[in-house]
């Protein structure tokens, strides 16, 4: 397994380069305030030290890529709800590509997120493709919310769209959906492969 680089050393020329689309060290504090959390707890849940934490949260240094996915999965959290841009800045005459395949990877136990156009931040869309490794409703902890509205669409297979206020939906290949993502919601495969979806977030 190739070694990561530690969050002091990361550098822009690394394969674990910094992570710092939207204000990050603002939204992780959002977070860790809302879910009545001190920052030792979140030291515990993720791993990462106090210190660490507190540098992160006052935008003293930028995580890398293997940091982020800590904070995800020790804060409970899907990867929308960590990217949501805190602020709006308007910045004109912008362009990104990503070609297949080569979006940013976050994997969690129940998704498997690639971040495309990562390079740009503060979007006011953030856009990722998304296999969809859960088979059921029982593997989410909690309802996935966070700011802002969502844009849904159906590549490959089908899945089980699952909403608060709503029945479950089946939804197949070319099939989409809109939705506020304050409201909770989750999705599970109902393929025999993992489902793929293209995920829009959008404030």
């Amino acid at each position: 397994m190739v070694s990561r680089p530690s969050l002091e050393t990361a550098t822009a020329s690394d394969p674990d380069r910094f992570v710092e689309p939207l204000e990050l060290g603002k939204r992780v504090k959002e977070i860790r305030l809302a879910k009545g959390w001190t920052l030792e707890e979140v030291g515990k849940r993720t791993g990462i030290a106090r210190s660490t934490l507190s540098k992160i949260e006052n935008d003293q240094v930028s995580p890398s890529f293997t940091i982020v996915q800590k904070l995800i999965n020790g804060l409970e959290m899907d990867l929308p709800q960590l990217f949501v841009e805190a602020s709006e800045r308007s910045i004109a005459g912008r362009r990104d590509i990503t070609r297949k395949g080569k979006g940013e990877p976050h994997p969690t136990a129940t998704y498997e997120h690639e971040l495309l156009n990562y390079s740009i931040s503060r979007k006011k869309m953030v856009p990722f493709k998304t296999k969809v490794r859960a088979r059921s409703f029982a593997e989410f902890k909690e309802w996935v919310r966070h700011d802002g509205e969502e844009f849904l669409l159906v590549l490959e297979g089908k899945i089980n769209f699952f909403s608060e206020l709503y029945e479950p939906i089946e939804l197949k290949e070319g099939d989409s959906v809109y939705y506020d993502a304050t409201m909770g919601h989750a999705l599970v495969s109902l393929s025999v492969e993992d489902a793929e979806i293209l995920w829009v977030v959008a404030r």
